[in-house]
């Protein structure tokens, strides 16, 4: 036989699953009310223990008398009893008594009585495209008001890929935002984006998603590809510094994504290559760069293409490198869907072949080609394919 407090610490445990949450609350509105099992008692409670029996059918009368939820009872004739004897066998509970269950009863049931006051007051302000996304991932937004919570979930329905426009942040008025809104909420935002998106904020960050002009420091890595150019073989520096520093290398390759290091080949004679620019492509307006043979390889999708129309636009000549419909096609096993594609039709500074391209990837089912999946053998091959176009 089972306390309230055992039940509802039981529970409480049970709450702070997130599949049970989003079950309960979302998925299978006819899991209520819950029926908690509560245990009849033992003849052996009854003839040996009578103190703590009275003391169990004491707690559940106060519960059926006060709530929360209801108690089921079963007369029950044990031996050595004159009359049959009324024990609680059910406790009946709807989402609003479990609040109070959670309350009253359970241990650190405090946090999850809060919890269902929070849901129960947000959800129905939001749209139902955020509701999963609240239920399952509690820790995301507890600590903010519910104010906050709906107007991050508005702003986000606003907000589409590209909505920056090349201005910060805290430039966009959405919603009744104020200009630190980003700042404090970015990780809320950037998981209702991402439930909209399917997952693309989180994947390119929320600035480069929004093609925001990053406030802060951006870091990139700059990994050398010969002997002798950098007295080390990689070092995070920010754009800023790129920006006002020449690097030593006549040869300049920019690669999206820092984790494809481990592809380029070396030595690459006179090459340095800086990795991890993503849309943090000002920089390239440095004046030392105009002097340099810059190359830039992306992935293989509509981002990987703009980002590359983006680089041309501070410098015209950037030569596109494993970024042609012969390569996604060598490759096309590993190629999958791209759930959101760039915001525009189709940049303004491909090459003909690389908009039919962009075009092309647009119509496909699976259209996105990461550059991790491509072969070493291709790259090494690109990069010395290029140093022999640039005259090495």
């Amino acid at each position: 036989m089972k306390s309230p407090n055992q039940l509802a610490t039981q529970l409480v445990r049970q709450w702070q699953r997130s599949d049970w949450r989003e079950q309960h609350l979302l998925r299978d509105r006819e899991a209520w009310p819950l029926h908690l099992s509560i245990g009849e008692p033992g003849a052996a409670s009854f003839r040996d223990d009578s103190a703590a029996l009275r003391q169990h059918l004491q707690q559940w009368r106060a519960i059926a008398a006060h709530g929360p939820g209801q108690v089921e009872w079963t007369a029950r004739q044990y031996r050595g009893g004159a009359t049959a004897l009324d024990v609680p066998t059910h406790w009946v509970l709807r989402p609003s008594d479990c609040a109070l269950a959670f309350e009253h009863y359970g241990d650190g049931g405090a946090q999850a009585s809060a919890d269902y006051r929070a849901l129960t007051s947000v959800l129905p302000q939001v749209d139902a495209r955020f509701h999963a996304l609240l239920l399952r991932r509690l820790a995301l937004w507890r600590h903010l008001d519910v104010a906050q919570v709906v107007t991050a979930t508005r702003m986000a329905l606003q907000l589409e890929p590209g909505s920056a426009q090349g201005r910060p942040l805290r430039a966009l008025a959405l919603a009744g935002n104020d200009s630190k809104f980003f700042e404090r909420h970015a990780a809320l935002l950037t998981a209702l984006l991402d439930a909209r998106f399917e997952g693309e904020a989180g994947r390119q960050g929320l600035t480069a998603f929004l093609d925001a002009s990053p406030e802060g420091e951006h870091w990139v890595l700059v990994a050398p590809l010969a002997e002798g150019l950098l007295p080390f073989r990689r070092q995070r520096v920010t754009t800023a510094e790129l920006h006002a520093t020449a690097l030593p290398a006549q040869r300049i390759l920019l690669v999206e994504n820092e984790r494809c290091l481990h592809q380029l080949p070396m030595p690459a004679p006179d090459t340095i290559a800086v990795l991890g620019c993503g849309l943090n492509l000002a920089w390239l307006s440095a004046p030392w760069l105009q002097e340099r043979k810059v190359a830039y390889w992306g992935d293989l999708d509509t981002w990987g293409l703009a980002m590359l129309s983006s680089a041309r636009a501070y410098l015209p000549k950037v030569q596109a490198l494993l970024m042609h419909c012969s390569v996604f096609d060598a490759h096309r096993q590993f190629a999958v869907c791209e759930p959101v594609h760039a915001p525009n039709e189709t940049p303004p500074n491909l090459l003909s072949d690389e908009a039919d391209l962009y075009n092309y990837l647009r119509s496909l089912e699976k259209g996105r080609l990461e550059q991790e999946f491509i072969s070493h053998t291709a790259v090494t091959q690109a990069i010395e394919a290029w140093h022999r176009s640039a005259g090495v």
